[in-house]
């Protein structure tokens, strides 16, 4: 009887990381599930579960745990109690979680609680919210470690935990990115009704530490973007507090330069990447994905503070007009060389070799501190 491996997705980005690990982790012959909560259950957000049904060969579980305005630690309760109702029934063997995000931290803390095993990808990395506090608690909370990068592993040790349980893979959908999407740019252009021949891409969240001010914010880096004249594909945020103020400015955008999306499937966004003249905003595809893609990007505000650096990365305030349209100026159209700090495009094949060995699954789930040498 095969193991049994179930994945916690709650967003459309964290499925993107999430989907090559599960691919490889079921070609490996591994018994894979997904537990689908989060913004993926939203109707207002694409109802981006439906990507998560598409896979082959995995079974899903769907959570609703949210409405629409409920505040994080009302999310983080409501999935404890779910999850918990649902690994005493299913017990998987191991459960991996991705990231920051409230969803990922309910599940780990049950998982701890219930000595069930549970893998951490891409934890030890610094954002400046508190993202970032959530980031290093699930890492505490977690058994192992799938790391994007031997800092982050560093950081993970800082923490106490165990070396031999933290692996630096890369990024996983890096491996996505790294080959063809599947689909041409044609077919992304008709399947989303984007007129543009030349674009930008601009995708802006919320800041949770910062939510009275995002509406100004918002304000402010879409008047420069207008102002530009350039064209944008503009990807809906996330749901975090502070995103209805962001909506309500999106809402003002001229339609004719401005194409709107809820979501987007992956092989389509990662073909729009490759295909765009520059990338604006605050997601961690402006300083992940597009330095590998050699695409230029502005990160704009506080929401991954020192989280990467690449020669293709710029910084700038949502209020610094000046800045943002001379990286519009200077920046439109260039390519870089490929950045590839996190990873080659090979996590979900090492993340299988770290699976495949016997001793992954045989250590003691009683953690303990250990220090480690400066």
């Amino acid at each position: 009887m095969s193991r049994s491996i179930l994945f916690v997705t709650g967003t459309r980005a964290d499925f993107g990381k999430l989907e090559p690990l599960a691919v490889a982790a079921r070609d490996a012959g591994f018994t894979v599930a997904f537990f689908v909560t989060g913004m993926h259950m939203l109707q207002s957000y694409g109802l981006t579960k439906l990507e998560v049904h598409r896979m082959a060969g995995v079974t899903v579980h769907e959570f609703l745990n949210q409405r629409p305005g409920d505040p994080q630690d009302m999310i983080l309760a409501k999935t404890v109690i779910g999850f918990s109702d649902f690994i005493h029934e299913h017990r998987p063997d191991l459960v991996v979680i991705h990231g920051d995000r409230v969803e990922a931290l309910a599940t780990a803390l049950v998982c701890a609680t219930n000595y069930i095993r549970c893998a951490h990808v891409e934890g030890g990395e610094v954002s400046g919210t508190i993202d970032e506090i959530y980031r290093h608690c699930n890492s505490k909370l977690a058994s192992h470690h799938f790391v994007s990068s031997q800092d982050a592993a560093r950081r993970v040790m800082s923490l106490g935990e165990q070396a031999s349980h933290i692996h630096a893979i890369g990024s996983p959908e890096l491996d996505f990115h790294a080959g063809p999407s599947g689909v041409t740019i044609a077919q992304v252009k008709d399947r989303y009704a984007l007129p543009f021949d030349s674009y930008g891409i601009c995708v802006f969240h919320p800041v949770t530490s910062e939510a009275a001010s995002m509406g100004a914010q918002a304000s402010a880096l879409f008047a420069a973007l207008v102002a530009s004249g350039r064209n944008f594909v503009v990807i809906a945020p996330n749901n975090d507090p502070g995103s209805a103020a962001i909506f309500a400015e999106i809402d003002t955008l001229p339609k004719d330069r401005f194409r709107v999306l809820p979501s987007m499937r992956f092989a389509h966004f990662s073909e729009l990447m490759k295909n765009a003249s520059v990338m604006v905003g605050n997601s961690s595809a402006g300083v992940r994905e597009a330095p590998f893609l050699g695409l230029p990007s502005l990160d704009i505000g506080t929401r991954q503070t020192n989280r990467a650096k690449s020669p293709s990365v710029f910084f700038a305030d949502a209020g610094d007009r000046a800045a943002i349209a001379a990286f519009l100026t200077a920046q439109w159209g260039k390519s870089y060389p490929r950045h590839d700090a996190f990873g080659g495009g090979s996590a979900a094949g090492r993340f299988a070799a770290v699976l495949a060995d016997p001793g992954f699954w045989t250590g003691s789930l009683q953690k303990t501190f250990h220090d480690h040498d400066a």
